[in-house]
Formats: structure tokens, sequence, C-alpha cells
């Protein structure tokens, strides 16, 4: 096998146009926006001296010479689009045995061998995050011990102070471990998750009190679902690390692209039930305990949007979690205005489509409806994703 010079020209383009950041150790600078991958060129036909895959190491040498194993540069070149087919006309079954030939081409001091990175394992994880992850909740039930304790005025400044504590808690839970996400992509769906929680504590009751022009609706809160919600970004990060670890393992274990999405789709699917089941049952466990509906819908369609917005976000995909969040945040948003503007002059038939809703299904059935469409969407677009070999290139958010 000749051995590889990086001295010759470099192809038109160079490294710094391949990847999209994943040259460089699969990290993306901040405020990089992930673009569609171009199809890899077909390697030159005939001229025996013409040599296609030193061609292709050529265009990424960055990533052959920083890859401590094939797989990193399956997925890098899989990021890139070249697939089993392009694969294929290189001679090679796959992508996966294309970057077992780039990784073994690669010129190295074989006195070093560079340390090939050991697999994460499925249990003990490190960094503390698994104690953390129970801070949010902890802070939500004592927050809601506060707010059923007090009335008036005081009742007003625990809720606030209540809530400052357990948005401290989630982002301080959320900075370590598997759900922590890149520096720089948290801003504009943060905020929209902060007016989602907030609806789930306030709409219903909003939205009851515009309709039947009932003040004491506009001091109505549905804390069990707040706090079950809380409560659950325990199991919401067991389950991240679950999928993170289980999807290297099926790397590792596959032989080519559709057979990696192939076995990955039915584990992200898996992952997402056992969320949704842990929190149907905290959802029921604090309805009893606080004496509200035991199992809103809404509640749980909060859930499933929230864990599939974040586990895009941790594997590279931010922008389509943060422009669903923030149309399921805004149309919730005007449905709670449409109700208050139809009051006057003239705008009685603003509420009509609001009031509808709410007289057929109840006022739960606005958030089941946009945030489960929202889900919905998300869910699909995780699907294309998340069963890529690139989105678990490296385990997300574990120090």
């Amino acid at each position: 096998m000749s051995e590889l010079r990086w001295d010759g020209p470099e192809m038109s383009g160079g490294p710094e146009c391949g990847l999209s950041g994943l040259d460089h150790g699969f990290s993306r600078p901040e405020g990089s926006v992930r673009t569609s991958p171009e199809p890899e060129p077909a390697p030159a036909s005939g001229g025996g001296a013409v040599d296609p895959v030193k061609a292709l190491m050529h265009r990424h040498r960055v990533l052959c010479e920083r890859a401590v194993d094939p797989l990193e540069i399956a997925a890098g070149l899989e990021a890139h689009g070249v697939t089993d087919r392009t694969a294929a006309r290189f001679r090679h079954r796959d992508v996966f045995s294309l970057a077992e030939e780039m990784y073994a081409r690669v010129p190295r001091d074989p006195e070093t061998p560079p340390e090939r990175r050991p697999m994460p394992p499925a249990s003990a994880p490190s960094g503390g995050w698994a104690v953390l992850a129970l801070l949010p909740g902890a802070l939500c039930a004592a927050a809601v011990s506060g707010v059923r304790l007090t009335h008036g005025q005081p009742r007003l400044v625990v809720a606030a102070a209540g809530a400052l504590a357990v948005a401290l808690g989630l982002r301080v839970a959320l900075r370590r471990g598997p759900l922590r996400v890149p520096l720089g992509t948290t801003g504009r769906g943060g905020t929209w998750t902060c007016w989602l929680i907030a609806y789930a504590l306030l709409g219903d009751g909003l939205l009851v009190a515009g309709l039947t022009d009932d003040p004491d609706g506009l001091w109505s809160l549905a804390t069990a679902p707040v706090l079950a919600l809380a409560l659950s970004c325990a199991p919401a990060l067991w389950c991240a690390h679950l999928l993170s670890v289980r999807a290297r393992r099926k790397i590792v274990a596959s032989r080519g692209l559709a057979d990696f999405a192939d076995s990955v789709k039915p584990l992200l699917l898996g992952v997402l039930a056992l969320y949704l089941c842990a929190l149907v049952a905290l959802l029921a466990l604090c309805g009893t305990v606080l004496d509200e509906p035991a199992v809103p819908a809404g509640a749980v369609a909060l859930g499933a949007l929230l864990l599939l917005a974040r586990l895009l976000g941790v594997h590279g995909f931010p922008h389509a979690p943060a422009v669903v969040l923030g149309a399921a945040a805004l149309t919730e948003t005007g449905a709670l205005a449409s109700v208050f503007a139809s009051r006057l002059p003239g705008c009685s038939l603003l509420a009509v489509p609001v009031r509808t809703v709410t007289d057929t299904w109840g006022p739960g059935a606005v958030p089941t409806l946009v945030c489960g469409i929202a889900a919905l969407l998300l869910l699909v677009h995780a699907t294309r994703t998340l069963t890529r070999a690139s989105a678990h290139a490296r385990p997300p958010g574990v120090t």
C-alpha cells in the first residue's frame, strides 16, 4: 500500500470547505449554521494512475489526520453527503469500508500509534449530572408547597421566587451531561421553552377567564403539570444518555449507513416512549397529590416537544427546534390574545375558533393541539437527522 503524502496540491475547495466543522474534532464554531451537504463527486474513470481514494483523502485532509478511529471518518463523510452508493464508486461496499481504508492510509509514526477512543459505558455515568438532574424537581416541589401554603401578595412573591429558582436549577442540571447543548445555541429555544412552560402554568386559567369573564381564573395555577415536567428532567437525562450510548454501539455493529439508520430509528422511538411513560406516571402522581387533573394531555405533548427539541439541539440541529418552539409559543399566545381582543367592540369573531375548540374538548385542548402538532413535526425531523452516524460520532455533553 503506497504511502500518502500531504505535500501535493490540494483539490478545489481544500479542507476548509468540507464537513461543516466536522474536520475539527466534530465541533462547530459558535453561531455557525448547518448547511445541506453537497454530494461527493464521483471518482474519475479511466487512467490507471488516478487514485480516487487518495484524492478523497486530500479533500478531507484534516478529518483524516485528526480522526482517532475509522468511525469518525465514516461519520464525517456521511455529514458531507457521501452515501453507500457513492462509496461503491470508490470500489467499496459502504462508507464504513471506505473510511477504514482512508484511516489505514493516513501516515503516522509507527512508534506512537494513536489511541482509540473507548466506547462509553452503558451505566455509571460520570460528571455528577445524574445527581444534578434531581435539582429542578426538588426546587419545583419546594416552590409548589410554598405557593399552596400562602395567599394574597405573599403568594405572588413565593411564586416568582420559586419560578426563578427552578429556572436556575434547570440551567445547572442541563449544563452537564447528555442534554448539554453547544454554547451559543440555546438563546431563542430557551426563551420559547420558558414561554411554553408559563402557559402550562397559567394558560388554561387565563383562557377560561377570558371566555367566561370570570376574574377568579386569572389566579388559577396548574401546578401539577409544571411539577411533573420538572421532576421528569431526571428521566429525560437518563433517556438521552441511553440514546447516546446505544447509538454509538450500533455504529460499531453496523456495516452501512442505511443499516445504522434502520437500527437507530426504533431506538429513538423507544427512548421517547420510555420518557413519556415516566412523564405520565409523574403526572398521575402529582395530580393525585395536588388534587388536580391526573394526566393532562397538553403536558404530555409539551414534554415530548421539549425532549425532542433538546435532543436535536444536543446533536447539532438547533435551527428546526427553535423555529418549531417559537411557532408553538406564538400560537398559544395568539389564542389567548384573540380571546381578550374579542371583548373590543366589533371584534367578537376573533374568539370563535378558540371558543369552538374549548367548547368541544375543554381549555386543555389548545396546548394539546399546538404542542402535539409541534412535537409530531420535530419527531419526523428527528427520525431523519438523529438516525445519521454523524449525529452520534461523539458522545454529546459528557464531561
